[in-house]
């Protein structure tokens, strides 16, 4: 026990502290989100905070990882971050001075995501340099309980406090720690590299990436299957807040609680992954989960009238996803070089999630001028009235149900294609 604390001493402390930070940006992240619906009442402009931290990280990650492959990892954590917490401080200021709007947030939050876009590929590498890989399963799976527990917490947080600019003070105050911690109590080695590499142009570097996940179609298969499956949850995650806000049983403090139950389920998931055994087929695995998920939460949330029963479809929805994130986590970091990794996981960011900010605008667009307008004319007789309710929300829910049948066909499609793929766990 002991030598194993000592093995993950790097590794408890970067985790820690940069779920404590997460915790403070999701708080804000989310209070941010009321903000712009109270402002606006549109699912389109509230979406498109989320759009405009995701474009930038999609377009410059193929690039970001070559980049931070050759950058140190520590310095490039360290600077990132720093960038990030200047843009938290100018909405704390735009705040108090009367001068916070949309556009502004929106330019912010682009800034934010190009941060993000080489602080990742870092962070992620960072992790795999501090831990040992006989305790790769144990990682991933804690990853993904503090991940779960920041799901949890950040959304009743955020509410409980009332006051963005509260929230953001304990944003900052988040960020104070993790960068001491980073700064004073975590050694990252640096990654070995041929002295070729170290030549290795910008392009030349993009271009191994690149080769390296065609080698690895297995890695590239799994790739493109969660590109399908972010399309269907970011769009239901634009849709989530305008199907409940709206609501007379709804507003922001239940929007807050199924929220956190989201979180309450992943924590769950996570700690399922941290202790069950290795599974024997994880390809399998994923595809499986991802099935349950996308049409258990799609299917029940919108077909139901009460928080509770949101609050059940959230935790069948997103217990399963934990299991999925720590054999996609395992597999990546067991089949590609370490050398390779910052590379291959900028290229894996710019494939998997490219569709998060399609999917965030097509939710949006779908409930502001598709699914709220056409249900506005239906009948209250119809059955679309007797599945979705009436009034506004029932279109977001109509969305939503929509996603469900959409997310199930993708997973069809891929556990088709993944079927001839399998994975040897490799001690």
């Amino acid at each position: 026990m002991k030598n194993r604390i000592y093995e993950l001493k790097d590794f408890y402390i970067l985790w820690s502290t940069q779920a404590l930070s997460q915790l403070g940006s999701a708080m804000t992240s989310f209070a941010l989100t009321l903000w712009i619906y109270q402002a606006t009442g549109s699912a389109l402009q509230t979406s498109l905070l989320t759009i405009c931290s995701y474009v930038p990280y999609v377009l410059t990650s193929i690039f970001a990882g070559a980049l931070s492959d050759k950058w140190d990892k520590k310095k490039t954590m360290l600077v990132c971050d720093s960038f990030a917490a200047c843009c938290t401080v100018l909405v704390f200021i735009l705040l108090q001075a009367g001068l916070l709007r949309a556009w502004r947030l929106y330019l912010l939050n682009a800034v934010n995501g190009l941060m993000n876009t080489v602080q990742k590929p870092a962070g992620d590498v960072a992790i795999t340099l501090i831990t040992p890989k006989k305790h790769y399963q144990k990682t991933s799976g804690l990853r993904s309980f503090s991940g779960s527990l920041v799901g949890i917490l950040h959304p009743v947080l955020a509410t409980s406090l009332y006051s963005l600019g509260a929230v953001i003070i304990v944003d900052l105050s988040t960020f104070l720690v993790a960068f001491s911690a980073l700064l004073l109590f975590v050694r990252i080695p640096p990654v070995e590299s041929s002295a070729g590499s170290e030549r290795e142009t910008l392009f030349a570097s993009v271009k191994a990436g690149l080769k390296c996940l065609n080698r690895n179609r297995m890695v590239l298969a799994l790739i493109l299957f969660l590109a399908g499956v972010n399309f269907v949850a970011s769009a239901f995650d634009a849709a989530l807040p305008a199907f409940i806000l709206p609501r007379e049983n709804g507003g922001e403090p239940i929007l807050g609680v199924v929220t956190a139950f989201a979180g309450i389920a992943m924590l769950a998931g996570s700690l399922m992954a941290s202790i069950l055994p290795a599974p024997k087929d994880r390809v399998r695995l994923i595809v499986l989960t991802m099935l349950f998920s996308l049409t258990t939460d799609n299917f029940l949330m919108p077909l139901t009238r009460t928080p509770v029963a949101w609050c059940i479809a959230q935790i069948l929805g997103y217990l399963p996803v934990p299991l999925m994130s720590t054999s996609l986590d395992v597999i990546v970091r067991s089949t590609i070089p370490t050398e390779m990794q910052g590379r291959v996981y900028s290229c894996r960011n710019s494939l998997q999630f490219f569709t998060i900010p399609i999917g965030r605008f097509f939710g949006g667009w779908m409930v502001d001028v598709v699914c709220e307008p056409f249900m506005e004319r239906v009948s209250t007789e119809s059955i679309f009235t007797a599945m979705f309710g009436s009034g506004k929300g029932s279109g977001s829910g109509m969305l939503i149900f929509l996603l469900g049948i959409l997310g199930m066909t993708v997973c069809l499609i891929f556990g088709g294609i993944l079927r001839k793929y399998k994975y040897h766990e490799v001690v």
